[in-house]
């Protein structure tokens, strides 16, 4: 059974840095391809960012492109979220995701795992 747990949530300030983590286990990561998207209150969850199967697959969210960097470390069965420049619209809860396909990654539709999310709230 695949699981999926992220971790490496918290409180920040505005300009401030965080690293989520997401790790995997069950099945080996290279199998997937992975994702991350994100919840504010009140609003529809969306795409934050993707990794395929190769490393420098890599799509961004315009609204995140150039602060944020996902990447994966499949000997470690981890892949990252790495937040810099972390604004107040930035708070959510952040869910990583699992998908065997490599394309249509930043449709919800295309992952066949989720894990529990994690909050990151960024003060003003």
């Amino acid at each position: 059974q695949v699981q999926l747990v992220e971790s490496g949530g918290g409180l920040v300030q505005a300009g401030g840095s965080l690293r989520l983590s997401c790790a995997v286990s069950g099945t080996p990561l290279s199998r997937y391809a992975m994702g991350w998207f994100r919840q504010a209150p009140g609003k529809e969850r969306e795409f934050v960012a993707t990794i395929g199967w190769s490393a420098g697959n890599t799509v961004y969210a315009d609204s995140v492109k150039g602060r944020f960097t996902i990447s994966r470390d499949n000997a470690k069965n981890t892949a990252y979220l790495q937040m810099n420049s972390l604004k107040p619209e930035d708070t959510a809860v952040y869910y990583c995701a699992a998908s065997t396909s490599n394309g249509g990654r930043l449709l919800e539709k295309t992952y066949d795992c989720w894990g529990q999310g994690t909050q990151v709230t960024v003060s003003s």
